[in-house]
């Protein structure tokens, strides 16, 4: 779906959003009010400029326009590959930008994201997936690491990873899987203003925002260690 589709289905009472390369920020009118708006298109690669434009769009945000609420677009193929990037510390810009969007949350902002093409590694853990609630279109790749490259990392062969892959979500790409494990909240059929004004209404309600997909996991069968892990070394509140 092409994004001006998606910015007029999300957003029918107006917006401001800038497109400069592959990079998006702006802002957008909604019932609820403005809302900041950001992320990336068309498979962008995550570099310096952007991971840095990016951090800068929500540190303004966060300076001028208290308790906005962020929507990430997320369309990455992953952490930009080249000797440059890694030279110049690409790792120290990605984390930079983790901690902006940490930042925002600690600071009242919340935020949701929509997957609306591919979500591929570095790329989409540096904002998207930190997001408090995360959602996806159809037919979107979302995945952390390629099979081929996973059995290059882990030493365990390919064919190995594509078996587990057939039965567990944690070995397997797309958004179904994640949303079994808890990381995606949800995949959606298009995008749209009510759905939008829904989950941000959903996310305002919370007197506490939570991180809920530990328990999202383990309730939907796709993460069923974290939970009884993470209870072990520290037992929840009144147990």
């Amino acid at each position: 779906m092409m994004l001006e589709t998606i910015l007029d289905e999300l957003f029918p009472d107006g917006h401001s959003v800038r497109l400069a390369g592959k990079t998006i920020t702006g802002e957008a009118a909604t019932p609820l009010g403005t809302v900041a708006v950001l992320g990336t298109t068309d498979a962008a690669a995550m570099d310096h400029v952007i991971a840095l434009g990016l951090s800068a769009f929500i540190l303004e945000t966060v300076a001028h326009h208290p308790e906005r609420p962020f929507v990430y677009l997320v369309d990455t193929s992953g952490q930009a590959l080249s000797r440059s990037e890694e030279l110049l510390c690409l790792n120290g810009s990605l984390a930079h930008l983790a901690e902006c969007v940490d930042l925002a949350r600690r600071r009242g902002h919340p935020s949701l994201s929509l997957v609306t093409a591919n979500a591929v590694s570095g790329g989409f853990l540096s904002y998207g997936l930190m997001a408090d609630r995360v959602f996806a279109l159809n037919d979107t790749q979302v995945r952390v690491m390629d099979l081929r490259a996973m059995s290059r990392v882990t030493k365990i062969e390919h064919e190995r990873l594509v078996e587990l892959a057939g039965h567990s979500p944690i070995f397997a790409p797309g958004a179904e899987n994640y949303v079994q494990m808890g990381a995606v909240e949800a995949v959606l059929g298009l995008p749209s203003a009510d759905w939008l004004v829904g989950a941000l209404t959903a996310l305002k309600q919370e007197a506490v925002l939570r991180d809920h997909r530990m328990e999202s996991g383990f309730s939907r069968g796709g993460r069923l260690l974290a939970k009884p892990i993470a209870l072990s070394i520290q037992p929840a509140p009144g147990t």
